[in-house]
C-alpha cells in the first residue's frame, strides 16, 4: 500500500476481544459522477463512504467486499478497485477503548467501486440512517472524515472508469 503520509507501521496482533486497528474505506461512485455517502446513526449528522474494520484473518479486499454488501446491499466484487493507497490516522480518544491498550493509530486501506449507474441502497438501520448520491465536490464537503475527504478527491481525480 502506498502511503500519503509518513510514519507507517504494520498493525500489531491484538487479543480477540479487541478491535483490529486496520480498516477499509470504499468510495462508491457512478459513471455520471454521483458519489455515495451514508449518514451514520452516531455521531449525529456524520456522512461517510463505506467503512469498516478488518476481522481477524481477513484481507483488506475481503473486508471491503463484505462492508459494501453489509452497509449498502450492493454486491459487485469484480468491479472493486484496490487503490493501493491509504492513511494511518490517530484513533480519537473516545473510541480507543475498543482497541488493545496502547493502540492509538488505525491503518486505513482505500478502495473504489465504480458503478455504471446508481444502485438501490439497503441500509443497516443500526449503522446508517440515510444515503445520498452527490457530486465529488459535495461529497468531499459533507463527509466528516479528513481521510474520507482525501479519498474522494483522489478517486475523482483518477476518474476510474466503470
Amino acid at each position: 500500500m502506498h502511503e500519503l503520509t509518513d510514519g507507517a507501521s504494520p498493525p500489531s496482533p491484538v487479543p480477540a476481544e479487541h478491535k483490529r486497528p486496520e480498516s477499509v474505506l470504499v468510495v462508491i461512485f457512478t459513471q455520471a459522477g454521483g458519489f455515495l455517502l451514508l449518514r451514520r446513526t452516531w455521531p449525529a449528522g456524520f456522512w461517510q463512504s463505506v467503512t469498516g474494520s478488518l476481522m481477524r484473518g481477513e484481507t483488506p479486499r475481503a473486508a471491503a467486499i463484505r462492508e459494501v454488501r453489509e452497509e449498502t446491499g450492493i454486491s459487485a466484487p469484480a468491479a472493486l478497485i484496490d487503490l493501493g493507497l491509504g492513511q494511518r490516522f490517530a484513533i480519537p480518544p473516545k473510541w480507543r477503548g475498543r482497541y488493545a491498550p496502547g493502540v492509538h493509530y488505525n491503518r486505513e486501506h482505500w478502495f473504489a467501486l465504480p458503478l455504471a449507474y446508481r444502485r438501490g441502497v439497503r441500509l443497516r438501520p443500526r449503522e446508517h440512517l440515510d444515503h445520498l448520491w452527490v457530486s465529488a465536490a459535495r461529497a468531499a464537503t459533507l463527509t466528516g472524515s479528513w481521510t474520507n475527504r482525501l479519498a474522494i478527491q483522489v478517486v475523482a481525480r483518477l476518474a476510474v472508469p466503470a
